[in-house]
């Protein structure tokens, strides 16, 4: 795969970053949350989703493509799941506060279906069968991806290379400078 093979592989970020998105989820559908801060949250959880399944769509997909035995069908069915969670996000980025609840859980139970599907399919599979080198560089590939990757909910645009990887950091532009006027919350240090 070629780069460098020190940082996190792929296997550990993707579970990591499922586990700090279904965080901002659970805070996010929690009864103790006021309504500016769900609005927030529903910032920076719609942000942070769309930067990883724009990185996961350019790099861990195709990677199970070649990697895995039958991983076209699994990652066929990811991305079509993919495509309706980020359908779920612009819904949720569109809500208003008497609807953002029920937005909102439908992203979570989305969410919580793909992180369950990665960590009990693709992840292992992928772990299984790739050399942790390949697997590091994977890692570094997918977090300089989400540098570079859109900030909002975008379910049109293409979900396979060669494509996404052109359209998504162009698209990208658009949204960081949309949040950065907008004075929109990205990150969740910055909650």
């Amino acid at each position: 795969m070629g780069g460098e093979t020190t940082g996190p592989n792929v296997v550990d970020l993707i579970n990591r970053e499922h586990r700090e998105l279904l965080a901002l989820c659970t805070e996010l559908t929690g009864e103790g949350t006021d309504a500016a801060r769900r609005g927030s949250l529903a910032q920076v959880l719609s942000a942070g989703l769309s930067r990883h399944l724009s990185a996961e769509e350019q790099y861990l997909y195709p990677a199970v493509r070649a990697i895995v035995p039958d991983g076209y069908a699994l990652v066929d069915r990811e991305i079509a799941e993919d495509r309706g969670l980020l359908e779920a996000l612009r819904l949720l980025e569109a809500a208003g506060d008497d609807n953002r609840a029920a937005r909102a859980e439908d992203v979570c139970r989305r969410l919580t279906r793909h992180a369950g599907a990665a960590a009990a399919e693709l992840l292992p599979l992928l772990l299984q069968m790739a050399p942790v080198e390949d697997l590091i560089r994977l890692g570094n590939r997918v977090e300089l991806a989400e540098e570079a990757a859109p900030t909002r909910p975008h379910p049109g645009t293409p979900a396979t290379p060669p494509w996404n990887k052109v359209i998504d950091p162009a698209v990208a532009v658009v949204d960081k400078m949309r949040d950065m006027v907008s004075r929109r919350t990205t990150y969740p240090q910055d909650l």
